[in-house]
């Protein structure tokens, strides 16, 4: 991208903002975003110049591979305004694996100090979900309280498939473990789903994202996506041209009927609007291969819930302990009699 072409999306963000957003994130992706580190300095200090009085922080994720001292030194003097986020895939037998042999040319201490709030981004790999469980205590055990990353539906498997089930199971049943015994730590995006939202008397129809509205993509050359997924690298010019006629502003548009007038777990079973098109073609459709991988991780974050409720009632505010349990009760009544055939390992 242009310099000129990335002063004009900051102008287009900044005019642009949705009525109910309190500030900006500027985020850079790649590829790595570090290769055009020149380019993210002279982004940052326009749009500082430019806008000194909007609310705003700057976001990259990075695989670390390329921060030398001088990009070290921008970052800590500008570490309140800018974060960097760190791709970690776990053990560095696991990472080399996903990464090219590119664990020992990351400075971990370094993302851990100076943004010690930040949680890191795991990419899953089919080698890597053997031992997933290792990979997340391993990453947790480096002193990150939080995995914000550990998306099981980014990579591309068939969650239909039986031995993916069976074989997540004991990675799961170990997670928990590990989190009741360490409940300081923040719940990685598989297991830290607020169940008692299952119980809302009256559900909203909502996108899972803000596609379209709230996460809006700027290409190299300047054109404007929904998001980063709905990019040329996914999707061919004639389904992006029919994407663009979608109403992002209904969030009707992105519900399957099906699933929310007849699955409990609903409002925690998490959906990406444009992964979801890659498969379906459609918005308003879900695809239910990934629907036993959702049940069986909703049935262990319960799990959890309940094992931190005991240890700590506390654990979960006071106006949300009933429905919690209730939730707790429905999601294994409505759900374990499916995996019946795997109680052996459950």
């Amino acid at each position: 991208m242009s310099f000129e072409t990335a002063c004009k999306s900051i102008d287009w963000i900044f005019a642009n903002i949705p009525s109910d957003m309190n500030g900006v994130e500027v985020s850079f992706i790649g590829g790595e975003p570090l290769i055009e580190f020149e380019l993210i300095k002279k982004v940052y200090g326009f749009t500082h110049e430019r806008y000194p009085n909007e609310s705003f922080i700057f976001y990259a994720t990075t695989n670390g591979a390329l921060l030398d001292e001088e990009m070290k030194s921008w970052f800590l003097a500008h570490k309140e305004s800018f974060v960097l986020g760190l791709s970690l895939d776990g053990t560095p037998d696991t990472h080399n694996h996903n990464r090219s042999n590119s664990y020992d040319k990351i400075d971990i201490d370094f993302f851990k100090n100076t943004w010690p709030d930040q949680g890191v981004k795991m990419t899953i790999s089919e080698y890597s979900l053997t031992n997933l469980a290792d990979n997340v205590i391993y990453i947790h055990n480096l002193g990150f309280r939080e995995i914000d990353g550990v998306n099981l539906f980014e990579g591309e498997f068939d969650w239909s498939d039986e031995r993916f089930v069976k074989g997540i199971i004991p990675h799961l049943k170990k997670l928990v473990d590990f989190y009741v015994k360490h409940d300081d730590l923040m719940v990685d995006q598989m297991l830290g789903r607020q169940i008692d939202m299952c119980e809302e008397p009256n559900r909203a129809k909502r996108k899972w994202c803000g596609i379209g509205t709230g996460t809006i993509f700027f290409d190299t050359d300047g054109t404007r996506r929904p998001c980063p997924f709905v990019t040329p690298m996914t999707f061919s010019n004639e389904e992006l041209a029919d994407i663009m006629k979608t109403d992002f502003e209904d969030p009707a548009v992105f519900v399957d009927e099906g699933c929310f007038n007849n699955c409990y777990i609903y409002p925690v079973c998490p959906m990406c609007p444009g992964a979801n098109y890659l498969v379906k073609k459609t918005f308003s459709e879900r695809d239910k291969s990934k629907c036993r991988m959702q049940k069986l991780i909703t049935l262990y974050a319960a799990d959890l819930q309940a094992r931190r409720l005991l240890k700590n009632p506390q654990s979960v505010p006071g106006n949300r302990i009933y429905s919690t349990i209730e939730a707790i009760k429905k999601i294994r009544e409505k759900f374990l009699p499916e995996f019946e055939k795997y109680k052996d390992i459950m």
